[in-house]
Formats: structure tokens, sequence, C-alpha cells
């Protein structure tokens, strides 16, 4: 399938799929694209489409990115997971340097010196890097997160990584989200019950403060809204 044929493909499902469920759009997708993978960050809507993609799809391609840089809780809940689905591989993508030959060249904290470029090498490139390996991806975003996010599509063409990106639970809510996680039974980041709703890297996520926004937790006292994973 070339890009015009996928461009067509996604500017037709996209209005036909709005109304789709998650596990609607999670087969569609496998059927369509079977060079795929999921980008699983274990955060609450991560291990939902983990549980969706096991009843759906168990041998679909799931991967997180390892920063070396999360909370402990978060490597927990990877390891619970794995437990949870042992016919799952989830795949560890790491960058090409580590933190000590990160302090070296860029300096010490460079996650307070230079957020973007900490992201950048902890994130980004190997993102790109694993990504480049397939045609479409399955990614947990709603369009409530934030107000980057507002206008995604359960299915578009990702510029940025120049592949199709699914986002099969883009309008729900949180309270959606948490509904599946208690009828199902399925496994969470603890962090999720004392105030963080969303989960980064340990240097750069703090508890988010009654009547904040979700998000505000993350990179807190920095114009940085996203990790440059999503457009």
């Amino acid at each position: 399938m070339n890009l015009f044929e996928k461009e067509a493909l996604i500017a037709k499902q996209a209005v036909e799929l709005e109304n789709a469920t998650p596990e609607e759009i999670i087969a569609f997708a496998v059927a369509t694209f079977p060079n795929l993978t999921f980008a699983c960050s274990f955060g609450a809507e991560d291990v939902v489409l983990v549980d969706m993609l096991q009843k759906v799809s168990p041998t679909t391609d799931i991967f997180y990115l390892d920063t070396d840089f999360h909370f402990k809780e978060t490597y927990e809940t990877r390891d619970r997971m794995i437990e949870r689905y042992p016919g799952i591989p989830f795949v560890e993508v790491k960058p090409e340097i580590t933190p000590e030959q990160q302090a070296a060249q860029y300096g010490e904290e460079l996650w307070k010196t230079d957020a973007n470029q900490c992201c950048g090498i902890r994130k980004v490139e190997p993102l790109t890097r694993i990504l480049s390996q397939y045609e479409a991806w399955i990614t947990g975003i709603r369009r409530d997160q934030a107000p980057t996010r507002a206008n995604a599509k359960k299915i578009e063409y990702d510029t940025k990584f120049g592949l199709v990106k699914f986002n099969p639970i883009a309008h729900w809510t949180t309270e959606d989200v948490w509904n599946y996680i208690r009828e199902n039974d399925v496994i969470y980041n603890p962090l999720h019950d004392q105030n963080y709703p969303s989960i980064g890297c340990e240097y750069c996520t703090r508890q988010v403060m009654p009547g904040e926004d979700p998000r505000a937790g993350r990179w807190a006292g920095q114009e940085k809204t996203e990790c440059g994973l999503h457009k």
C-alpha cells in the first residue's frame, strides 16, 4: 500500500471508525496493517490497551521505552504485567547512550537544563528507531488529556514518524479508563492512587494537587507539555 492509498484509506476510515469501539478499531488495525506495534508506557490507558490486545490480537508486538529514569513503581508494574500476560513479549527499547554517558556529554541533570534535549535522547530517538520497523502503531492518547491532543482522531497519518497511527480510546474519559480497569481487574501503576494521573520519568513528574490540570505534574515549572512522541 503506497502513501496515497494509505492517506485515502485513513481519511475514509477516520470517519467510519469514529463511533467504533476500541476493540473494533484494534481489530481493524491488525487486519489492515499486520506490521503493527503498540507503544506501552504502563500508564492507565496503556494497561487497558494491553488487556484489549491480549483478547483481540495477543500476537501483536508491544514495546516500551526504558528511559532508565522511570519510577520503581513503573518497573514493578511492567513486571506484574509480564506475569499476568506470559504470552505477550514486552520489547524493551533503550536510548543509545547510558545516563552516565549523557551526564558526561551534556552535563548532570540534563532534564533540568534542557528537558527537550533529554526527552529527545531518551524517548524520541529510541521511538523513531523502533517505529521505523513498522507501518502502523497504536497509542493510548485521549482527547481530554491535554489541549494538544484534543483533535486526535481514531486513525490518522503520523507525519512525524511516517506511519499510520491508531488511537482506539481517543474518545474515552478518565472515568471510562478506570471503569474498564475495575471491571476487568487490570493491573495498574499504584502511583495513580497517589495523585499521579500522568506518569513519566521520575525526575520530571510530580504529584498533582486538587484542582490542577491532570498533566500539571509533568515538567512542572517548565514551558513544556509533551515529550515529543505525539504532535
